[in-house]
């Protein structure tokens, strides 16, 4: 099994970029935000805790994330792998996948970082709002607070992963197919092992 991360900026064009990929590799596409989305629609206790929390621009607690990504790599089967979109978000997140692999004897295949400038972070949030209708995504204040989190909290995850030699940079600026073409030119190497 391959296990990609796809990490960036909030509107670095992930969830854009995710379909092409999972439909390339034949992964299954894990984006914590939809996850997430369906527990708020569904109108659990989970749902409302989490709702309160993205929409003040905060992160949900690591254990509910983990624990629904790891009930997915139970679940599903008839892949090749899983492309991970949200998460790990922190340090201490990419050592619980880490751990979480390791009893199934795999581990990180690669980590695909779209890289954005914060302004064009502002700017593709804010039409995303428009767009999709999600308040999550409508003020200043709160893609403010986004930003600074990413920065904080994400970054050092750049570190982590270049120490493991797994980490790749892709420009995220320009069109959704130069992006696309970039990054599936990027993971091409890592499907030559797959069987035929």
């Amino acid at each position: 099994m391959k296990y990609f991360i796809l990490f960036g900026p909030p509107g670095a064009g992930k969830g854009t970029q995710a379909a092409a990929i999972a439909e390339r590799f034949n992964l299954r596409h894990v984006s914590t935000g939809e996850l997430l989305r369906n527990e708020i629609a569904s109108g659990s206790e989970l749902g409302v805790m989490a709702k309160k929390l993205i929409d003040a621009g905060s992160l949900v607690p690591d254990e509910v994330v983990e624990g629904m990504i790891e009930a997915l790599f139970n679940a599903v089967t008839g892949i090749d792998g899983f492309l991970l979109d949200g998460f790990p978000r922190t340090t201490a997140q990419a050592e619980v996948l880490d751990d979480m692999l390791a009893k199934r004897g795999e581990s990180v295949t690669s980590v695909i970082s779209l890289m954005i400038p914060d302004e064009l972070v502002r700017e593709r949030i804010r039409h995303r709002a428009t767009i999709e209708g999600r308040t999550d995504d409508a003020s200043d204040e709160t893609i403010s607070n986004r930003i600074a989190t990413y920065h904080k909290k994400t970054e050092p995850l750049v570190a982590y992963y270049k120490e493991r030699d797994k980490y790749m940079v892709i420009d995220g600026v320009g069109t959704i197919e130069e992006v696309r073409e970039r990054v599936l030119s990027a993971l091409e190497p890592f499907s030559k092992d797959r069987p035929e």
